[in-house]
């Protein structure tokens, strides 16, 4: 089966020219028209409000244009912190949902007045010593067990690091009210990648019904939900892409059944989706440089793993379409791999693709979430650069490649590498 490819190889041959493959390329129509549909799915709750992860694609390019769209941003770091500190955002515009948290990423958030999403009920008094109580604050909820839909499990949030008990986010919202917080939100992530549309709906009724409880036990003031990410994409091509206005309405349903009739009345939504929004309009353009006939048969292409690692780590699949032979015939077997000295650095295993040869452009579907984000250094590859293509037409280099300067850069303090080689 075939994807749609929003990248022809007359565009990508013109990119090549001007950055040496393999190439990160974002679609900003693409990422524009999906926060769009997103907003109006929810354009009913008069708070509602997207954070973009910025964890699944840390530009800051990208980012001022999500922010464009109305969004703000969900950071986990302090150099998250800083890229949405670059872009000029502050307060409400950025949440702080993090876990494990250095005392410095607190205080940083803090001075940003961010609003700060609590991962654990310890994190009280370190928040109070490391930046201080706000006077609203936000906290993150694990109901344990096994997360389910119609029966069927879909995570497991029993093993997950994240959160806190029922009992625990209490406790929490009483101690807090007595240091000076006068409004809450809840959050909750309990699945990945989701595409049944009833991942939302199941999880806000879940989050509904606790903000209501919480609120019957402590008095405490809640303003918001934070529905998190989870949203996924269709990265096979026979799978179908969650409906949002479905989504959106369904949210209603659970929301006007159980938050306007409880003394609440009313609840802000929130969500902090990343691979929605940048996933499918994010493609990694790679060069096919090597074909090798053994006991497969195997294209060696330019990017590796240290690229885009989902496939080695997870098993993930990634659609690939080879430029200028979408209309051939799929009657090939390949496996497509990257250059790595590890044999699970493979995009495709056993995959059926057209002929395939040397200088032939491959390009890898749906990398623009947890894609560049997750790169490294193994072997001493290097990262790629990243590219917008632009409204107009036009592109733009929103990050260069990597050097070997750069990769040398932390020997920086001594003279052990030799200046001409770098």
């Amino acid at each position: 089966m075939k994807k749609s490819c929003f990248i022809d190889v007359e565009t990508a041959e013109r990119l090549a020219a001007k950055y040496p493959t393999p190439f990160y390329v974002y679609n900003e129509q693409g990422i524009r028209d999906g926060i769009r549909a997103l907003n109006r799915a929810f354009s009913w709750n008069k708070g509602f409000k997207e954070y973009f992860a910025v964890k699944a694609c840390p530009n800051p390019f990208l980012m001022k244009i999500i922010h464009e769209e109305g969004c703000g941003m969900d950071c986990s770091s302090y150099c998250e912190l800083i890229l949405s500190d670059s872009i000029g955002l502050s307060g409400d515009d950025i949440m702080f949902s993090s876990n494990v948290t250095p005392a410095a990423d607190f205080e940083y958030a803090r001075k940003l007045n961010a609003i700060i999403n609590l991962d654990d009920e310890t994190h009280v008094d370190f928040l109070a010593k490391h930046g201080g109580i706000p006077e609203e604050i936000c906290l993150r909820y694990n109901p344990g067990g096994n997360f389910s839909i119609s029966g069927a499990i879909m995570g497991n949030p029993q093993d997950a690091k994240y959160g806190m008990t029922e009992e625990q986010l209490i406790r929490s919202v009483k101690k807090l009210s007595a240091m000076g917080a006068k409004r809450f939100g809840i959050h909750a992530f309990l699945a990945s990648n989701m595409i049944d549309p009833d991942y939302y709906p199941t999880l806000a009724e879940i989050l509904f019904e606790l903000a209501v409880r919480v609120n019957e036990k402590t008095g405490a003031k809640f303003t918001f939900v934070n529905l998190s990410g989870g949203i996924g994409i269709p990265y096979r091509p026979e799978d179908k892409a969650p409906d949002l206005d479905y989504i959106g309405a369904k949210v209603k349903e659970a929301y006007d059944r159980v938050v306007v009739p409880s003394a609440l009345k009313k609840l802000s939504i929130k969500a902090e989706l990343g691979r929605y929004i940048t996933g499918a309009h994010g493609m990694l353009v790679t060069r096919a440089i090597h074909v090798k006939h053994i006991y497969k048969e195997y294209i060696g292409v330019d990017a590796c793993a240290a690229n885009l690692m989902r496939p080695a780590m997870y098993g993930a699949y990634h659609h690939i379409t080879v430029l200028g032979k979408e209309n051939r015939p799929l009657d090939h077997v390949y496996d497509v791999t990257g250059g790595l000295c590890e044999n699970n650095d493979k995009f495709a295993i056993d995959r059926m693709l057209p002929e395939i040869v040397p200088g032939d452009l491959l390009a890898i579907h749906d990398a623009g979430g947890h894609g560049y984000a997750m790169g490294y250094n193994y072997n001493g590859k290097l990262r790629s650069a990243e590219i917008l293509l632009k409204q107009d037409g036009t592109d733009e280099l929103i990050r260069r490649a990597e050097t070997p300067a750069d990769y040398l850069a932390t020997f920086d303090f001594c003279d052990i590498i030799k200046k001409e080689l770098l």
